[in-house]
């Protein structure tokens, strides 16, 4: 049971309306995670701010689902892993053993693994990561500006896995386990 409701679009606060509409509209529905975040004009217009700019960023959308699939698993957070599963398949197209390889952290794909391991190193340490990290990453082939939205990506994934852990926010999609926080 969701300790934090997730507001149907006509009840949410009036400058989340819109937001939601738009997500609905792209998306065919306003999932449990948007209408919670939605409570917070500010934190709607910031999540999807962010979101929308770092799709246009550098990293493939297979990439950014490899990364969330590996916080969201290092997160403990289970609606976040339904919500990637769910995307990694039927938009990124990824396999079923990629997207067990990502929880874990890795690909295999040789320059998404070194993504995918750095993104998980930077939650693991909680940013503490090592000169030998950066150089993996960089020699897989990663720019400075690659690293940095490597970095956005964990960060905008550590919001939501945190919205809907401490939300209680009800799975909406198809349900998938973390292993292991």
């Amino acid at each position: 049971m969701p300790r934090i409701n997730a507001p149907t679009i006509e009840a949410a606060p009036a400058a989340s309306q819109p937001q939601l509409a738009a997500v609905k509209k792209q998306l065919g529905v306003a999932p449990n995670m948007f209408r919670t975040i939605a409570h917070s004009p500010a934190a709607l217009e910031g999540y999807l701010g962010l979101n929308g700019a770092l799709a246009k960023g550098s990293l493939d959308a297979a990439t950014r689902e490899r990364i969330a699939l590996a916080v969201a698993e290092i997160n403990g957070c289970n609606y976040c892993l339904a919500a990637h599963t769910y995307l990694g398949k039927n938009v990124a197209k990824l396999s079923d053993s990629e997207i067990d390889a990502n929880r874990r952290g890795r690909s295999s794909d040789a320059k998404a693994d070194a993504a995918v391991a750095f993104a998980a190193k930077v939650v693991a340490t909680r940013g503490q990561v090592s000169d030998a990290d950066i150089s993996g990453v960089r020699s897989a082939g990663f720019t400075e500006a690659d690293i940095i939205e490597i970095i956005a990506h964990v960060a905008l994934n550590t919001l939501t896995n945190y919205v809907n852990k401490i939300a209680g926010t009800d799975v909406d999609f198809p349900e998938v386990r973390a292993v292991a926080a």
